[in-house]
């Protein structure tokens, strides 16, 4: 798959996560992440895959963000990092939300799936 068309998909997929009601379509947790994903927050604290899953499920499903600087790199024949930068947006009281965001992508079973996320706070 060429580089951009293969960032056009991460990009929707990372969307798809962050965007979906997951409580009414838990479905997509399994589709879109691996069962061994962990994930560094923005304080630098490891979470597993469950943490991860329950946020999802108790985030405001009307959030809304935006990705800037959205891009891939393969790290092997079925394996990308995505690196981009996330604000939320629609939310005038939210102050300074943007954060750079890194996630690991493995193709398995013929479909993509993310492995790792990290989020940094950006100053």
């Amino acid at each position: 798959m060429e580089s951009s068309a293969l960032a056009g998909l991460i990009q929707r997929l990372e969307l798809k996560l962050l965007q979906s009601n997951l409580t009414a379509h838990p479905g997509l947790i399994d589709e879109l992440l691996a069962e061994n994903f962990e994930e560094i927050d923005n304080r630098g604290q490891l979470h597993t895959r469950n943490d991860a899953v329950g946020w999802l499920k108790r985030k405001d499903p009307d959030m809304q963000w935006a990705f800037k600087d959205f891009r891939v790199k393969a790290l092997g024949q079925d394996t990308v990092l995505a690196i981009y930068s996330l604000q939320r947006t629609g939310q005038p009281d939210a102050g300074n939300t943007e954060s750079i965001r890194t996630s690991i992508w493995q193709y398995r079973n013929n479909r993509w799936k993310m492995v790792f996320h990290q989020a940094s706070r950006k100053n």
